[in-house]
């Protein structure tokens, strides 16, 4: 292991905490919040507002065990056709509820996989959002991708619909891996679908890996990533796999001897980390990498990086609007999430137009602590002399806690300045166990987490 850990600081990792895409987390929604509270805060949003819109397909033609998505696999297209017409309803009516003169600024698809769907789909699903939607002349479009499958036809939809940022899923090239998560993907079908989508004037690419993976071994992860590199992308995620068979009873088809311990899951991400740093990425956050150019590296260097349920992100919209079964939406008075079941969602959606059951309406103290956590996790830092700027005497809260992060933790990871403190680089990668402690949920909580790496 390049660098050395000690038996505490291993366990510490071991520790299950958030990963912090929101504050506060999912496990916290309640169903007080549903679809008359989303109309309120959808009125609510101000004349001029920049939107972000999520769109979700939760459909697979394979189930990888290793997957912590809402998807469901199906074998024919027709309930991929059917939830269409119900996300498109949806779209639709989401619109009606806000200012006219908003603009979208950023679209992603995620999934489950969005690439399932048939070209014909992919254009038809692009001009529900454009019909309902003001787009902004520089929105940034992104689409989720599975290269297994891919063929000209999806790649020539893709390219019509103006798509200018793709995120393609590898997670890993060896076999052995691939077969014990039953995804099996070549790097040569991979290499194809990214010299398509750049033959197509796709040029913003990043790739998704993981580690912690059942039979998954240092040597053997690095030579996926070697792969990857090869193809030059212009950001690399590099998530933990968090194996949750509790929430997803498909990872029990993962067995739990066949996953890697701590030491190795730390020896490997530490190892892909720096041989990223060495071919040029920047190191973002806990788990991104991006080339100099790359927005997202421009936005850390200006200090604009945020977070979201999609991960580290250049999006500075006023609001997330959630569109399709299980979507999440953040707002500034708090969080909506869509109904999770395929079906149940269809139903809601034809009974009212629009699907939310559960939410969170947040308090100024959650926003001020959001803001908190969103600024370890992207900056590396906590500016308590900013928070009290923006949040008056709440922040003060915040310095107790402080003293105790560092009366607790390691003093390698923390360095105090004049206005608040920073993470260390020898404290990266216990980043989510420092924003913990100014989480003010998670001593009360009841739900299970994956390990801090």
């Amino acid at each position: 292991m390049t660098v050395q850990f000690s038996q505490m600081e291993i366990a510490r990792l071991a520790t299950p905490v958030p990963r912090y895409t929101s504050y506060p987390t999912a496990p916290h929604f309640s169903a007080s919040i549903s679809n008359p509270t989303y109309r309120e805060w959808l009125h609510a949003m101000p004349a001029g507002s920049r939107l972000s819109l999520y769109v979700h397909i939760p459909f697979c033609d394979t189930m990888c065990w290793f997957c912590g998505c809402h998807t469901r696999m199906v074998r024919k297209y027709a309930p991929v056709r059917t939830y269409l017409d119900s996300l498109a309803r949806e779209i639709a009516t989401v619109a009606t509820h806000l200012p006219s003169d908003c603009s979208v600024t950023h679209v992603h698809w995620g999934g489950g996989s969005p690439t399932i769907l048939e070209p014909e789909d992919i254009v038809r699903l692009n001009a529900a959002i454009h019909d309902a939607f003001p787009l902004a002349r520089t929105c940034d479009f992104a689409v989720e991708i599975d290269p297994r499958g891919m063929d000209d036809a999806r790649l020539d939809a893709l390219a019509e619909t103006g798509l200018t940022r793709a995120s393609i899923g590898v997670q890993d090239f060896d076999p052995d891996v691939q077969r014990a998560i039953n995804r099996f993907q070549s790097f040569e079908e991979t290499k194809q679908v990214v010299e398509g989508l750049r033959q197509r004037g796709v040029n913003s690419l990043n790739v998704d890996l993981l580690y912690g993976l059942p039979h998954q071994h240092t040597h053997a992860m690095l030579k996926s990533l070697d792969a990857v590199l090869k193809l030059r992308p212009d950001r690399v995620a590099l998530f933990g796999y968090a194996h949750v068979p509790w929430m997803k009873k498909h990872q029990e088809m993962i067995p739990t001897e066949a996953l890697p311990g701590m030491p190795e899951r730390i020896e490997c991400a530490e190892r892909a980390a720096e041989r990223l740093v060495a071919d040029g990425y920047i190191r973002i956050g806990l788990d991104h990498f991006a080339l100099p150019t790359d927005s997202l590296a421009v936005s850390l260097e200006n200090g604009k990086l945020r977070r979201n349920f999609q991960g580290y992100t250049t999006d500075d919209s006023d609001c997330l609007i959630g569109l399709g079964a299980s979507a999440i939406g953040q707002f500034p008075q708090g969080f909506v999430q869509n109904e999770t079941s395929g079906q149940a969602y269809e139903r809601r959606v034809r009974e009212h137009g629009m699907a939310v059951t559960r939410g969170f309406e947040t308090s100024a103290e959650d926003r001020m602590r959001g803001e908190a956590i969103e600024s370890l996790m992207c900056g590396l830092e906590m500016d308590v002399a900013r928070l009290r700027e923006r949040h008056g005497k709440l922040a003060d809260k915040l310095l107790p806690e402080v003293e105790v992060l560092f009366s607790q933790e390691d003093p390698a990871w923390l360095r105090r300045t004049e206005r608040g403190f920073t993470v260390t680089e020898a404290g990266r990668p216990f980043l989510r166990l420092v924003a913990a402690h100014f989480d003010a949920y998670l001593p009360k909580g009841i739900a299970r987490h994956s390990t801090a790496m």
